[in-house]
């Protein structure tokens, strides 16, 4: 399962026209990572299990079969708007989601030696962590991430709280 927030773009029940004011009526919905052409998923649902076909085609109405697109929160997108015959409408880059995610905390105790910690999942960035030693938050500077371990400069005091919050 994806973890998925609701794409700022045409999220909910959106209604997409052609420049002359009618409904894209099959219009498609192209997705890619922001600034790519990489195609990227997004999904049809808050629970990240199912797809939407890339291109999404519009119904009759212009809009998107079950009326949401949900995004993978860990990636900014690209959308690439075009009529049912291929007749490029807009391109909007970097978007992102509503980002409505809680995020996740682990907890830990310093042992006066212990540098490497690891977390349950990949943080997405360094940039989406908030690490509190003691109730202390720690600048990005005294630590580093790679995939799922959090490395400390200096080991945490021994019996020292640590608490990491991450997206």
């Amino acid at each position: 399962m994806t973890t998925v927030t609701l794409s700022i773009f045409a999220g909910v029940g959106a209604q997409l026209f052609d420049n002359n004011g009618n409904p894209l009526s099959g219009g498609k919905i192209e997705t890619y990572e922001a600034g790519t052409t990489t195609p990227l998923a997004s999904y049809t649902s808050q629970t990240g299990l199912t797809a939407h076909s890339n291109p999404i085609i519009l119904d009759s109405a212009g809009r998107v079969s079950g009326g949401e697109i949900w995004l993978n929160y860990l990636y900014s997108y690209k959308f690439v708007v075009r009529t049912n015959a291929n007749v490029l409408i807009a391109t909007y880059d970097n978007v992102g989601g509503s980002f409505n995610a809680a995020p996740i905390l682990a907890n830990f105790t310093g042992t006066g030696t212990q540098v490497n910690f690891t977390l349950a999942t990949n943080p997405a960035s360094e940039n989406t962590t908030n690490v509190y030693i003691n109730g202390v938050y720690q600048q990005k500077n005294t630590y580093s991430v790679l995939a799922s371990v959090l490395t400390f400069s200096e080991a945490p005091p021994f019996t020292s709280t640590i608490e990491i919050s991450y997206f």
